[in-house]
């Protein structure tokens, strides 16, 4: 198994709950969440309250944690999931 295979979510990190837009529902936010805006189902220790549920968005699930991503701290996470935010924003010229 890769390392990057094996981390899990940094405790009190949140980024991925935050920094991306989410184009799906989520309960509590039915038009999804644009980026940059936590969303609602983060809880106050910064996990996710419905994690592993059924009505949890496809793009949630589907992001992993990987070294790239995360990096060591809340703060490099953050900036890179807003990079890759607007590197992959619709209208953006090629």
């Amino acid at each position: 198994m890769s390392p990057q295979s094996e981390l899990s979510c940094r405790p009190d990190c949140g980024a991925c709950c935050t920094a991306p837009s989410i184009t799906s529902p989520i309960p509590g936010m039915p038009g999804g969440k644009p980026a940059g805006i936590p969303c609602v189902q983060l809880l106050p220790d910064r996990r996710c309250a419905i994690f592993g549920e059924p009505t949890r968005p496809a793009f949630c699930a589907g992001l992993k944690p990987s070294a790239d991503m995360c990096g060591e701290t809340r703060g490099h996470a953050l900036a890179w999931l807003t990079q890759l935010e607007v590197a992959t924003a619709p209208g953006r010229a090629a």
